[in-house]
């Protein structure tokens, strides 16, 4: 009767088959690798960063009252402007004196 050489484990494991306590390791750690993912995946989908309520913008308004030249008005948005005020709206109730709402 011939015998077969017995071949080591590194051999086994580069013929294709591997020892019943490797493929339980690797199962194991499968199985720890996609329950880690599961865990992470879950975490970034439900997380909701705090959100700190931000305090109001206030704004000041301003009505300025003007002839209807042009060049008396041009002055006044100009002044007004490098000031700091944004105009947002012209009042032309009395067409004579129409009134700028300016806000800041």
């Amino acid at each position: 009767m011939h015998r077969r050489p017995r071949l080591s484990s590194e051999e086994h494991i580069v013929g294709g088959t591997m020892p019943m306590k490797r493929n339980y390791l690797l199962i194991w750690l499968g199985a720890v690798l996609l329950l880690s993912l599961a865990v992470v995946v879950v975490i970034v989908q439900y997380y909701q960063p705090r959100v700190f309520a931000e305090e109001p913008k206030r704004y000041q308004y301003k009505i300025v009252e003007v002839s209807k030249e042009t060049d008396h008005m041009q002055a006044i948005l100009n002044e007004y402007g490098h000031s700091g005020w944004e105009l947002v709206a012209v009042g032309m109730g009395d067409l004579a004196a129409p009134k700028l709402i300016f806000k800041k």
